[in-house]
């Protein structure tokens, strides 16, 4: 495994681009395809370092309850949700996505 800071986030970040527009992935889900089975949190350490104005579609990635991570009040958790509404995206609740229905995994499979 890498122990370059900036390796490391090149690499989360080169797994983030490939989640499909209209589908989502987990923090542990990025960090798994990325050879850092465990390492969730560093995929969001890894996020909040990205460059401002990136293409990189980091609205794709939620945490394991299929819920956006970003914290009320905050910015992003708006541009977030209204990102992911924006590709076809739905909400179950006010605040959860469904897995099962948006879970893109790595490989081409799909959690449906």
């Amino acid at each position: 495994m890498a122990s370059d800071p900036g390796e490391i986030n090149q690499r989360i970040w080169q797994v983030v681009t490939m989640i499909p527009r209209g589908r989502v992935a987990t923090y542990g889900d990025i960090a798994r395809h990325a050879g850092m089975p465990g390492a969730a949190r560093r995929v969001g350490r890894a996020l909040r370092g990205l460059p401002a104005g990136t293409k990189i579609p980091w609205h794709r990635v939620i945490n394991a309850q299929g819920r956006i991570a970003v914290p009320a009040g905050n910015a992003a958790r708006i541009t977030q949700r209204r990102r992911l509404e924006q590709e076809g995206v739905t909400f179950c609740t006010d605040t959860r996505i469904s897995l099962k229905r948006y879970r893109w995994l790595p490989g081409g499979e799909q959690s449906e």
